[in-house]
C-alpha cells in the first residue's frame, strides 16, 4: 500500500515536469533576460532572478491546484477538460518544435517593459515572460490528468508541486546565472534543447489527448457491453 503514493507521485512528476519546463524554456527565456536587462547590474538581474522563480512557482502551483477545478465547476467533464488540454499542450509543443524563434520575439516584446519599470519581476518579467497564458493553459491540462478521485489525489499534486518546484528553481539558477549560459551554449545551442524539450512536450500533449478520449469512450463501451 505504501508503493503506491510514490509511484504516483513519481508518474506526475515525470508528466508535469518535461512539460512545464517545455513550456517555461528556461534557457531560451534567460537569453531574452539577459539582453533586456544588459543595463541593470548583476546584482539588480540576481535579485530579479530570484523574485521570477519565487513568483513563477506561485503562479504553477496556483493553476494545478485550482485551475482543473474551476473548469470542472463549470460542469466540464475530466474527459472533456483531458481533451480540449491535450489539444492545448500539444499545439503549443509543435509551436516550440518547428518555430521556437516565433516564440523568442513573443517573449522579447513581452519582456520589453522591463528595461523602463524598476520592480518588474511580476510583471512582466513572470507574467507573461515566464509563465504566462501558455504556462497556465499547460499546467491546467496537467491538472486534469489527476486521479478522478481517491488516495491518488495528493501524491499526484505532491508530484506535480515537485515538478513545478523544480522548474522554478531552473528559472532562479538559468535567469541568475544568464551571462554565463549565453557564453556556454549560445542561441543556436538554446534553441536545440528547446525543439528537444518541445518534442517531449508533444509526447505529454498526445498521452493527455489519448486519456481523455478514452475516458469519453469508455461510457460508450460500457453501454455497449450492457446490451
Amino acid at each position: 500500500m505504501s508503493s503506491l503514493p510514490l509511484g504516483g507521485a513519481l508518474g506526475a512528476f515525470l508528466l508535469g515536469f518535461p512539460a512545464l519546463f517545455s513550456i517555461v524554456n528556461p534557457l531560451g527565456g534567460a537569453l531574452i533576460f539577459s539582453q533586456v536587462l544588459a543595463d541593470r547590474t548583476h546584482e539588480e538581474r540576481a535579485l530579479l532572478a530570484r523574485r521570477v522563480g519565487v513568483y513563477s512557482l506561485l503562479v504553477l502551483l496556483v493553476s494545478l491546484g485550482v485551475g482543473g477545478y474551476v473548469l470542472n465547476f463549470f460542469g466540464i467533464t475530466l474527459g472533456a477538460l483531458r481533451v480540449a488540454g491535450g489539444l492545448v499542450v500539444a499545439s503549443r509543443a509543435w509551436i516550440l518544435l518547428t518555430a521556437p524563434e516565433v516564440q523568442e520575439a513573443r517573449k522579447e516584446e513581452q519582456a520589453a517593459p522591463a528595461s523602463d519599470i524598476e520592480d518588474a519581476a511580476f510583471f512582466p518579467l513572470t507574467m507573461p515572460f515566464t509563465t504566462g497564458p501558455g504556462t497556465i493553459s499547460v499546467a491546467i491540462a496537467l491538472a486534469s490528468s489527476r486521479p478522478a478521485s481517491g488516495f491518488g489525489n495528493g501524491a499526484f499534486f505532491a508530484g506535480m508541486a515537485l515538478a513545478a518546484a523544480l522548474v522554478s528553481l531552473t528559472v532562479w539558477i538559468a535567469y541568475g546565472s544568464a551571462d554565463r549560459l549565453i557564453a556556454l551554449m549560445g542561441r543556436t545551442g538554446a534553441r536545440a534543447v528547446t525543439r528537444l524539450a518541445a518534442f517531449l512536450l508533444l509526447c505529454v500533449g498526445v498521452q493527455i489527448l489519448s486519456n481523455g478520449v478514452l475516458d469519453l469512450l469508455e461510457p460508450l463501451a460500457r453501454g455497449g457491453v450492457a446490451r
